[in-house]
């Protein structure tokens, strides 16, 4: 998960029906918000636009929240991808 790991029992999950690519595009935007967060020197804007990104129920960024997302990365010196 984008802001740690947990441990579930598989009947406490349900399907979402992602496409494999989308699944990836996922992995891609938790990667980049994982990356992020362990930087201890976050503003909290900086992790407020995080936690919001991190909780979408939708395998992609609109094109204002990649923007913000490239922005944080840019400002705090990491890489995309």
């Amino acid at each position: 998960m984008w802001d740690g790991e947990y441990t579930v029992r598989i009947d406490h999950l349900k399907p979402l029906n992602y496409l494999e690519s989308e699944c990836q595009q996922m992995q891609l935007i938790s990667d980049r918000i994982s990356r992020l967060r362990e930087n201890d020197n976050l503003e909290e804007a900086a992790r407020a636009v995080l936690k919001h990104s991190g909780e979408l129920k939708r395998p992609y960024l609109t094109a204002v929240e990649e923007k913000l997302l490239s922005l944080i990365e840019k400002e705090y010196g990491v890489d995309e991808r």
